[in-house]
């Protein structure tokens, strides 16, 4: 099929592509063959090192604790990164220099800090200002490090997927009397969402590996700080980091599958009826939204 950025290949493409996909695969199953003989080699494939994986006590002493640490982090994290980026986010975009000019300020400082930084930081500053325990410091430290981080990324893809739409549709909401708050927060947000699914996840699967960060630095019991314990009692280092990095892939592979769900069910859900309204509906319509602006919506 032909479209505007796509020609539809002839048989020379055709033959060219074949080609090269077949080529792709040999050179990609030779590489997985060197790799699988030089761990064969260097003693890696030995059973004795992926036994405890198939032992309950490997898991539940562990991976299943380490685990839970990571996704209680990263859960918190999103939790609270989510709001706070769609808050900074709208607040660029206000028209009173007052609340747009100090947004940019906290949105460019943290966005330019490593997250590692930030919870280095953190942990810091719990420590000399805070009664929070020790035990519990490193999580504080790390969610803090992930929602200062992410929700100014997070605000810069809201930005990003509201200036995306239409003007039109900003146009077409001040033509039937809706002010700027409600023309946000009634249309432009509503419709950004699926423009704007496909960074937040990608920013979301970034929380979850992020975490791992705490566990290095600060000593936050996650996934990754979980391996190396249960590397060091069983002596399988590159069976582990193989078992958690597969972990990890499933963790994100399920982030991203339900996003892509979620996704395709609200571009199904505005889908337009084919319904077209007479003059009289979209006077009685329009009225309605006039009243609706005189009810409430203050600028932002």
């Amino acid at each position: 099929m032909t479209s505007v950025l796509y020609d539809a290949p002839g048989p020379r493409a055709k033959r060219r592509n074949l080609v090269l996909s077949a080529l792709f695969v040999v050179l990609l199953a030779l590489f997985l063959w060197w790799i699988w003989l030089a761990m064969d080699d260097k003693g890696q494939l030995k059973w004795d090192l992926w036994e405890p994986f198939t032992t309950a006590n490997a898991w539940s002493t562990y991976l299943w604790p380490g685990l839970l640490g990571t996704l209680k982090a990263a859960a918190l994290s999103m939790v609270i990164a989510l709001p706070l980026g769609a808050v900074f986010g709208i607040a660029r975009m206000s028209d009173h220099r007052w609340v747009r000019v100090p947004a940019g300020a906290v949105v460019e400082f943290f966005r330019s800090i490593p997250v590692l930084l930030l919870m280095l930081f953190a942990n810091e500053l719990f420590a000399k200002s805070s009664n929070i325990p020790s035990e519990d410091r490193p999580f504080y430290a790390v969610v803090t490090g992930l929602v200062l981080y992410n929700a100014s990324v997070l605000a810069e893809v809201v930005r990003a997927g509201i200036l995306a739409l239409p003007k039109g549709q900003t146009e077409a909401a001040y033509a039937i009397g809706l002010r700027k708050g409600q023309t946000m927060t009634s249309i432009l947000l509503p419709q950004s969402v699926t423009v704007m699914l496909p960074a937040i996840v990608s920013q979301l699967v970034v929380i979850v590996k992020d975490t791992a960060l705490g566990g290095v630095m600060i000593g936050y019991s996650e996934l990754l700080t979980a391996r190396s314990t249960l590397a060091a009692n069983y002596a399988n280092v590159i069976p582990s980091f193989i078992v958690v990095a597969a972990i990890f892939i499933v963790v994100n592979f399920a982030i991203t599958s339900f996003a892509s769900w979620l996704e395709g069910r609200l571009r199904r859900g505005k889908k337009t009826t084919g319904a077209v309204l007479s003059a009289n509906d979209a006077s009685i319509a329009g009225s309605a939204a006039t009243g609706a602006g005189g009810a409430g919506g203050a600028s932002f």
